[in-house]
């Protein structure tokens, strides 16, 4: 048995979040490993050595700063980190403009998450193989 994905994610709603952890834990081998409501709080998880993170999680509008930024940071600081945006806003811009920053792949929130469960699981899937 392979291990688990580990998992961050950056979401603002406690409840989304909270919702978002218990469908991910019990239906995709992951286990979220942190998260943060806000863009600084994500920045300061991300630059700390040490931390095992195999995919990121972000909404694009967040208490304090935006996901865009958090994409961005997390190019540099974790490039090998698989990076999905879950969003309500996830228009044709929006969706261009992730997949610029850095984003592997970006779901709406009221219509995709199964998709989104779908592509954890093909991650998962694919991880388990390489380790």
């Amino acid at each position: 048995m392979s291990s688990p994905l580990s998992t961050y994610i950056v979401e603002d709603s406690p409840v989304i979040r909270e919702n978002l952890i218990a469908t991910l834990e019990e239906l995709v081998p992951l286990q979220v490993v942190g998260s943060a409501e806000d863009e600084p709080t994500a920045l300061r998880w991300l630059a700390e050595a040490g931390r095992p993170c195999d995919l990121m999680i972000v909404d694009i509008f967040l208490k304090g700063g935006t996901g865009l930024g958090v994409l961005q940071a997390a190019q540099k600081l974790r490039p090998l980190t698989k990076k999905v945006v879950l969003s309500n806003f996830a228009t044709p811009d929006m969706r261009r403009r992730c997949l610029e920053l850095g984003a592997d792949e970006v779901f709406d929130k009221s219509n995709e998450i199964d998709t989104l469960i779908a592509w954890c699981m093909q991650l998962a899937g694919a991880s388990s193989t390489s380790n």
